[in-house]
């Protein structure tokens, strides 16, 4: 899954990206609402994290925005105010969730994690396929019942695999959800965790090399 961390408080910001980045998310920060629509404009996210009060342009005209370009990610609303006024407000302009600070971040994890699971077709919150169960909110990997331990980057590539259902996934593809604007487009990391993930799920191979195309769990 691919989030986008819109904060203008800088610490706050870093600090966000740095607790989602080990719960295996790809993350990209903007500090204010121009550097939030720049990168929409030429990234695909899967959640949006909001703040309301930004400079340049304010999160509500950048909520606006998003809604009306009809843009695919669901949007988490952050603001100082926690006012029931405050929250009608910014779900009436297109805000998918609400989440007043100062909170808990294990609830911000569970609500980005929720939102991207709506981002695109529905999906369960444990993944099963091949005798594989990848279950998000755990970050835990069992196959056959064994488990498995994972970086993270070997996880949210897993977990684009097994969001796929069967559906081929292309090099592209994963750069895209499973690392963050900086990834070199043209390194050969996907092939070199794709390498190893295989070998820590074991035999039989589960994941099959469609050459020219991609990969399919």
């Amino acid at each position: 899954m691919r989030v986008l961390v819109v904060e203008d408080e800088r610490l706050l910001a870093d600090a966000i990206a740095t607790g989602l980045r080990r719960e295996a998310l790809a993350v990209d920060v903007a500090y204010d609402g121009a550097g939030a629509l720049e990168r929409t404009g030429v990234n695909e996210y899967d959640v949006v994290v909001l703040d309301r009060d930004l400079p340049k342009v304010h999160g509500d005209d950048v909520c606006r925005q998003l809604v009306a370009d009809r843009y695919p990610a669901r949007i988490l609303m952050l603001t100082a105010s926690g006012e029931l006024d405050q929250r009608v407000e910014g779900l009436s302009i297109g805000a998918d969730d609400y989440l007043p600070k100062p909170f808990a971040f294990t609830e911000l994890v569970a609500r980005v994690r929720a939102l991207g699971r709506r981002a695109s077709a529905p999906l369960p919150p444990v993944l099963e396929r091949s005798g594989i169960t990848l279950d998000p909110s755990r970050r835990e990997v069992t196959r056959d019942g064994r488990p498995i331990e994972l970086t993270r980057k070997e996880f949210a590539v897993l977990e684009v695999l097994m969001g796929a259902e069967g559906a081929v996934v292309s090099s592209e593809q994963l750069l895209e959800k499973a690392w963050d604007e900086h990834i070199d487009p043209f390194t050969n990391v996907v092939r070199v965790t794709m390498m190893t993930l295989r070998k820590k799920l074991g035999d039989p191979p589960v994941i099959e090399t469609v050459p020219g195309v991609g990969y399919r769990l």
